[in-house]
């Protein structure tokens, strides 16, 4: 499919600030003014994080994002909100810009993954629009400087082929000698009263942290638990299984209420990281 080379931020000055000196403010703010000097999960193979707007989820993003280790590359798991474009939609050249720079897509290893899981096809339209991607580049700007990084955004897709796409991760990440780190870009439930939200989201939580995606599958149906994410979670859950991972880990946990007050209707924000 044809696309720009680079593709514009859809959100900048919305969910988070589009002058750069007013990010980088607000991304030390949430990350803390030394994140390089924090604690690193150094065994670190995925994470949750949110994808509000930064004065919503931030916090939460930040607190997982000045502990994950550097890597030069990525893969970053979105929803796909706008419904656009094909289920596992990646973008496999090019770059994203933002208001700290570009950022390189990098091209081998996206053809890797589409040889790994010829589920995922190259398509721009899915990404044109999403935020849930965009606001992951700006705090991989600020802790990692120099990646590239490859992504792919989810929309309606089958149990089955969530796995196809983690188990393809994994199969990627034994050819290739430059190890990743998967990013599952997630909001938790929406819209709920606090107390509600709350309840619904340890359940699910609860099987993120026993490293369990056909567990949290389950919960999510028959508890009507609203994660938008969720196959950007399943899916790096599966690749970290299958990579050897045995921990996960609840960095922070907030609703938006704890940012506005509004305990009416909220929604969840869990950031963890698997390793």
């Amino acid at each position: 499919m044809q696309y720009p080379s680079v593709r514009q931020p859809a959100v900048a000055g919305r969910f988070y600030p589009g002058r750069p000196e007013a990010l980088s403010r607000d991304l030390e703010k949430y990350l803390g003014p030394q994140p390089e000097t924090a604690e690193k999960v150094e065994g670190a193979l995925g994470c949750v994080v949110p994808h509000a707007g930064y004065m919503y989820s931030g916090h939460v993003a930040g607190a997982v994002y000045r502990r994950l280790p550097a890597r030069t590359s990525y893969v970053i798991l979105c929803p796909n909100h706008s419904g656009r474009g094909s289920p596992l939609a990646m973008m496999s050249s090019g770059s994203w810009l933002t208001p700290l720079g570009q950022v390189a897509v990098e091209g081998a290893l996206a053809r890797e993954v589409h040889a790994s899981c010829h589920l995922v096809t190259d398509d721009a339209a899915a990404h044109a629009d999403e935020h849930s991607l965009e606001v992951q580049l700006p705090f991989l700007q600020r802790t990692v400087q120099e990646f590239t990084f490859v992504p792919i955004a989810i929309g309606a897709t089958r149990y089955a082929g969530l796995e196809s796409l983690g188990r393809g991760l994994a199969q990627t990440a034994r050819r290739t000698d430059k190890p990743f780190l998967v990013i599952a870009s997630s909001d938790m439930n929406h819209y709920e009263p606090d107390s509600i939200t709350r309840v619904k989201d340890g359940k699910a939580i609860e099987k993120i942290l026993a490293l369990d995606p056909e567990g949290l599958y389950d919960v999510l149906q028959r508890e009507d638990i609203s994660m938008c994410g969720y196959g950007p979670t399943i899916a790096m859950l599966t690749f970290a299984k299958e990579m050897g991972a045995r921990h996960a880990e609840l960095v922070k946990y907030a609703t938006s209420a704890d940012a506005s007050g509004d305990l009416s209707a909220v929604v969840g924000y869990a950031g963890i990281i698997v390793s």
